[in-house]
């Protein structure tokens, strides 16, 4: 949606302190972040920019943020 922030902390602010010690302690966590964390800025960008980008591209992008949201929610459990 456009405006709101998809941080993870913010997605799961119960984990804020397990968020920390794995992006910390655990590389594979911490570029999943990353990634996550990069997309996100993307995402929100072209929303707010109104970028030209097809409805297809757009929804591939958020559909790998919400892949690797899944995949990080894994670690947090």
């Amino acid at each position: 949606m456009l405006g709101e922030h998809h941080t993870l902390v913010l997605e799961f602010p119960e984990q804020r302190d397990r968020i920390h010690e794995l992006k910390v302690s655990d590389n594979h966590f911490h570029r999943l972040m990353e990634e996550y964390d990069e997309l996100t800025k993307k995402v929100e960008r072209l929303e707010q920019e109104g970028e030209p980008l097809t409805d297809e591209s757009m929804e591939d992008l958020k559909k790998r943020r919400l892949e690797l949201k899944d995949e990080l929610y894994e670690y947090l459990k």
